[in-house]
């Protein structure tokens, strides 16, 4: 499973989970709050109509109700209340019926009187409303009129009347709570529609925090994989410097010091690696002609005709300035590869230059017999004239090195590209893309191999430097190679 899909998964689930609890706290708690309230209200109604009913109840004018003798003011004003009309606009919901039964109880349980003319004379001495007042406590109850209907309740909630500070009897308002009922509806509807909007909200903003956690971690992917070596079956020359990676990616927090911690590990692992590579493969070039030095060396340690003698010491004369070319052009690429680019200022002519590398170059190729010929002007543009010279010399060295004798090397300007070509036998086709890796070499002419590949690889750091690039092709006979600087 994919990184996103784990962190949405973890996240909905966590989300889904707290919102499921929340939600379903608050919408426990909606109902028993909403009716606290009503019995807090009921309370305070319950006792100021106690203390209405208590001048009719010491005067016995509500034990005449029981016998429907309407002598009391109190039980006039409670039925002319039940009959009031009503029209309430309440938070959007209407009201159009008065809702409070209101019964009174003397100090037996019995009723004297009942709004509702339900209950006269009916003994509520059992019900808790009236058994607890009549004992001093506070006296509530919530029955059901229908008992498997739960919508059915009605609250009741007693006080006591008192008459000479004695207890004389109970009144008690009772509610329907099925009148609470909308309001408990919509609050659970509104808690409902709240929190589903609050768990899409909550799904956005972890959607958003996914994509940006999963944006940055493959742009830390990303870079680790450009910093990496070759896979497995891939040709990599490890003498080479490593490609170019991405830039570190500019990331926050933990994420960024994480990127800059992999940006330090690869310039210490390029860094080994890049010389440990230099190195084995400056060995392997070195160990050619150290041996056949020490080899004629030892030789000549021993009696030997004078013939043999001067070609032994040839031989160690000829490596040991094959050591010194290699050494030589080790240098200069070392120099090239720590720049990051040309330093041209005035405009530079690429024949001026070709005329400056055919003169370092000419005595050497007069002794193989190789004439050097130089074609076309060329342009001028904003390069380093020591490099460019350099790239041309480079380039008919090796040409000098593979063209046979009697024949001509020959540069070739054509606006802002050059080509050296040399009537050799070319190189096979497989070896054409390798020109230019360090110590890389085909056989020379005669089958030997005394070059050291690093020729090229100057050319094509060079070339680099400038922004241009080296293109290398057998013409049948011979090899061109062409340097393709970048218009000034």
């Amino acid at each position: 499973m994919r990184l996103g899909i784990r962190l949405l998964f973890a996240f909905f689930l966590i989300n889904g989970i707290a919102a499921f609890f929340v939600l379903r706290v608050f919408m426990a708690e909606i109902k028993p709050s909403v009716r606290e309230v009503m019995e807090d209200m009921m309370v305070d109604t319950a006792n100021i109509l106690a203390e209405l009913a208590s001048e009719d109840l010491a005067a016995g004018r509500l034990a005449a109700e029981a016998h429907n003798s309407s002598t009391s003011p109190f039980a006039q004003h409670v039925r002319r209340y039940a009959t009031r009309p009503i029209d309430a606009a309440i938070w959007g919901f209407s009201k159009q019926s008065l809702d409070y039964r209101i019964y009174v109880t003397d100090t037996t349980g019995r009723v004297l009187f009942d709004s509702e003319n339900r209950a006269i004379g009916a003994d509520y001495s059992q019900w808790r409303d009236v058994a607890r007042t009549l004992r001093g406590e506070y006296g509530a109850r919530s029955t059901r009129d229908v008992e498997d209907d739960d919508t059915s309740g009605v609250m009741h909630v007693a006080a006591p009347i008192y008459v000479n500070s004695q207890i004389a009897g109970v009144l008690t308002v009772a509610k329907p709570t099925r009148t609470v009922q909308r309001f408990i509806d919509r609050a659970e509807r509104k808690v409902f529609m709240g929190g589903l909007l609050l768990l899409a909200l909550s799904a956005a903003v972890g959607v958003a925090v996914t994509l940006w956690m999963v944006w940055n971690v493959r742009r830390l992917r990303d870079y680790a994989l450009s910093v990496q070596g070759p896979a497995d079956g891939e040709r990599h020359d490890p003498s080479l410097p490593p490609p170019t990676a991405l830039a570190v990616p500019e990331v926050p927090g933990e994420l960024g010091d994480l990127a800059r911690a992999m940006d330090r590990m690869r310039a210490r692992l390029e860094g080994r690696d890049y010389i440990e590579g230099y190195v084995r493969a400056l060995t392997h070039e070195l160990k050619s002609p150290v041996a056949a030095i020490r080899g004629a060396g030892e030789l000549l340690q021993d009696e030997l005709p004078a013939a043999d003698r001067a070609e032994f010491a040839t031989q160690v004369v000829q490596q040991s300035e094959r050591l010194q070319r290699i050494i030589d052009r080790l240098l200069e690429l070392s120099k090239l590869e720590q720049r990051q680019h040309a330093e041209g200022r005035a405009p530079v002519a690429l024949h001026d230059c070709a005329e400056a590398a055919i003169a370092q170059t000419r005595a050497r190729a007069g002794q193989r017999g190789i004439a050097l010929a130089l074609k076309g002007h060329g342009t001028s543009g904003p390069w380093e004239a020591e490099l460019v010279t350099l790239a041309l010399t480079n380039l008919l060295d090796n040409a000098i090195d593979f063209a046979p004798a009697g024949s001509t090397v020959r540069v070739e300007l054509d606006g802002a590209t050059v080509a050296v070509q040399d009537s050799g036998p070319g190189v096979p086709d497989y070896a054409l893309p390798r020109l230019g890796e360090r110590f890389f070499t085909t056989a020379r002419p005669g089958g030997e191999r005394s070059g050291s590949g690093l020729g090229l690889a100057i050319v094509q750091r060079v070339m680099a430097l400038h922004g241009g690039r080296m293109a290398t092709r057998n013409t049948s006979p011979g090899l061109r190679v062409t340097l393709e600087f970048p218009a000034g």
